[in-house]
């Protein structure tokens, strides 16, 4: 229940500071992608207060140093291109369609979970996949015009269009990209690590953000932005510690979200992880109208109830599943019981 509701909480809260800083006068890109993944020393804390379980069974051999670097460099450079990618859409989008948009990752998970974690697909979930996918076409071809104006300076209906298409295509191509990390950190816990104990997950999220971080914030000197970022202090609304709680509000959003769906995919799978981050679907659009004056269209709220729908289409489908694994771990208990019951009358 504590990893879905830091999911939950982090899911709404990032992207609503985010938009809430190129709304008050942030134009930094980089820090915007830097924050994503900066939190990550938070972690150390709950890391070193976390005690190593116990060995059950026959305990596995720990991976070499040198394959889980090699990973989580990779998956480290994965992340920090998926951060700026979202960046960018969230500059471009108002926060209501960007949180509607962004609800596809669940279909791509459903894909990269069959393909990398073999996961099973039945007909609901392909239901959940087809109308997730329906409900991101619907806002991929919505008039921008009726939406609140997004960061970036508008110059015109076709630069306004232009920056909306762009953000559907980042949006989109962000959220394939986060679905393939969340399986690759699910095959990482099965099949390299062989154990999903707490302090593994909170070692592969400090390791992978450390990296993202890292190939940030040597973007933000190396492109110049550092420079601008006093004066965007200075002009931010409501001063400098406006601006710096709004960075650290990004930064704390993520790394909630991110540490409650990194502790379900070790616990449940990367898909259920995804499935859990939906539920904050409509959440964010409703705030979103409430705080930024975003519209909320008939297409908005179309694509909403699909996406909902697509969702409770998988929740529904594992709880079948949910079922049947019950039932035949009762059949066994009670083939089990008989057996014993059996070698009693057996041994009198």
């Amino acid at each position: 229940m504590v990893d879905m509701l830091m999911l939950l909480v982090g899911e709404a809260m990032a992207p609503l500071l985010t938009r809430l800083y190129y709304n008050s006068g942030g134009n930094s890109l980089w820090m915007v992608t830097l924050a994503q993944s900066a939190g990550a020393p938070l972690l150390v804390i709950p890391f070193l207060l976390t005690p190593r379980a116990a060995a059950v069974g026959e305990p596995r051999p720990a991976p070499a140093a040198s394959k889980m670097v090699a990973i989580c460099v990779a998956l480290g450079l994965v992340v920090g291109c998926d951060n700026l990618m979202y960046s960018y859409a969230m500059l471009y989008l108002p926060v209501s369609t960007f949180s509607l948009l962004a609800a596809t990752q669940l279909a791509f998970n459903a894909v990269t979970s069959r393909l990398i974690n073999a996961q099973r697909f039945t007909p609901l979930v392909v239901n959940s996949v087809v109308v997730l996918t329906f409900s991101a076409a619907l806002l991929g071809v919505d008039d921008p015009s009726s939406s609140s104006s997004v960061g970036g300076g508008a110059g015109g209906d076709a630069v306004q269009r232009g920056k909306h298409a762009a953000g559907v295509v980042l949006t989109l191509s962000a959220s394939a990209v986060y679905a393939l990390i969340l399986s690759l950190f699910e095959a990482t816990f099965d099949k390299v690590i062989g154990a999903a104990t707490p302090r593994w997950v909170l070692k592969m999220q400090i390791s992978t953000n450390a990296v993202a971080a890292t190939v940030s914030a040597t973007a933000l000197f190396a492109s110049g932005e550092w420079r601008t970022i006093g004066g965007e202090m200075a002009a931010f609304k409501g001063g400098k510690a406006a601006y710096a709680a709004t960075v650290v509000g990004v930064a704390v959003g993520w790394q909630a979200a991110t540490l409650g769906a990194v502790r379900l995919i070790a616990r449940v799978s990367s898909l259920f992880a995804n499935v859990t981050g939906t539920l904050a679907l409509p959440m964010v659009p409703v705030l979103a109208v409430a705080l930024f004056g975003d519209k909320m269209t008939g297409t908005k709220v179309v694509a909403m109830l699909m996406a909902v729908w697509g969702f409770l289409s998988y929740v529904y489908q594992h709880y079948l599943d949910g079922r049947r694994a019950a039932a035949r771990e009762g059949r066994v208990h009670a083939a089990a019981g008989c057996g014993i019951c059996t070698d009693q009358m057996n041994y009198s």
